[in-house]
């Protein structure tokens, strides 16, 4: 070959590897196209998601946190902040039929779910009709479905007098009487709508008696234990959500944090060797979820409630016993919060600390600037977003797992 040749055949070669290359990207291009307008064709059909949630607006970094299925994560990033903010709260309400303030703020904000108590109560139909229209207004506004949810605790503790279950812990003659006790309620409840209780409570109490009273199953953390295990495992069959109370135990408390500031003067060791049994336990047996105590503890030199510790919920529920469920807080209503915090500053610390919900009864007032209180610290930076992703997908994992998103 003469050397003039030579420049015209490599260029020959380059302009035949350059058209290649063009076609091939046109036709990437063209794939790349109908794939994404077969997402989207597909988003407008029947499916859960693509009812509830706009397109997203496009990629975000994942934050940290448990890993979720597909489409838990697709509604996690397609919710937004508002949305996300609202799903971290459980409320207490007044009003005992469908006028209720409620409803109207479930069709405003995508509340995370409701808590019905004995003020709501007239009958199982009514409690039904109302249970019901939570959900009705969730499908109308294409909201995540809300946990509706009732502290059902047994016997005269429960809420709901004539719904099981009848017998109250400190009375239960057996393990296996606990377990058919909690079958019973989770029928029961889910014939009627509800789909959770905050329930079981399994502090260890004292020989001396306990603060809390007939709520508690035994002042042997062994026998706890067991009860703890079988309830949670019968609740679980029964696909009723549950929440072990009240992390780190509250049992040896020397008042209920329903009336006011509490301590429990146990140090971590003592935490370990006793409280911590029945709720290893319960974690053992699948439990989905935690209340946080609203009780002061050596662990943080008395300085903030259980609740709103970040050593209490970060170090020991999810570094020590390894829980990777939704952690709940008391009632942010109690007396052992209100005397020294506002609810909405509560609320922030709480999540700050590591709480998923947020749980306050009332007075709509409170519930309100506590959810701007939140929203306001995120968008300031003082709660970071991967927080609250973080606590919105444990709380949208456990929502698919028991079936109220799909």
């Amino acid at each position: 070959m003469r050397p003039l040749e030579r420049p015209r055949l490599l260029a020959a070669l380059l302009a035949v590897v350059a058209l290649a290359a063009g076609v091939a990207g046109a036709i990437v291009g063209a794939a790349g196209s109908d794939g994404n307008r077969t997402a989207r064709d597909g988003a407008r059909g029947g499916s859960f998601l693509a009812r509830i949630v706009p397109p997203a607006a496009g990629p975000k970094r994942p934050a940290p946190g448990p890993a979720a299925p597909r489409s838990v994560a697709r509604l996690e990033r397609r919710l937004t902040l508002e949305r996300k903010v609202a799903q971290l709260f459980l409320f207490g309400f007044a009003g005992r039929d469908l006028t209720a303030e409620i409803f109207g703020r479930l069709r405003r904000l995508d509340i995370g779910g409701i808590v019905l108590a004995g003020p709501n109560y007239v009958d199982s139909t009514q409690l039904s009709q109302m249970a019901g229209e939570a959900g009705v207004i969730a499908r109308d506004e294409r909201h995540v479905p809300p946990w509706v949810l009732a502290i059902q605790d047994g016997g005269d503790l429960n809420s709901f007098p004539d719904l099981p279950p009848s017998v109250a812990p400190a009375d239960l003659a057996s393990v296996s009487e606990a377990r058919a006790q909690a079958a019973e309620t989770a029928r029961s409840l889910h014939g009627l709508g509800l789909n959770g209780i905050l329930g079981p409570t399994v502090d260890v109490g004292l020989q001396t008696g306990s603060a809390l009273g007939a709520r508690v199953y035994s002042d042997d953390p062994e026998q706890v234990a067991r009860f703890a295990g079988a309830t949670v495992r019968a609740l679980r069959r029964g696909r009723l959500f549950s929440a072990a109370r009240h992390f780190p135990g509250l049992g040896g408390a020397d008042q209920s944090t329903e009336e006011g500031p509490a301590s429990v003067g146990l140090g971590p060791d003592e935490l370990r060797e006793r409280d911590f049994l029945p709720f290893e336990a319960a974690i053992e047996a699948g439990v989905p979820a935690v209340v946080l105590s609203h009780a002061l503890y050596p662990i943080n030199d008395f300085t903030a409630p259980a609740s709103l510790s970040r050593e209490v919920v970060t170090e020991l529920l999810r570094g020590q016993l390894r829980f990777k469920g939704t952690a709940i807080t008391d009632d942010l209503a109690d007396a052992a919060i209100t005397t020294s915090y506002p609810v909405p500053d509560a609320a922030v610390e709480a999540v700050r600390a590591g709480a998923d919900m947020l749980f306050i009864s009332g007075p709509a007032g409170d519930q309100q600037a506590a959810y701007a209180a939140v929203l306001r610290a995120v968008r300031g930076g003082d709660v970071p977003r991967a927080r609250v992703d973080e606590a919105v997908r444990r709380i949208l994992i456990a929502k698919e797992r028991y079936g109220l998103i799909r």
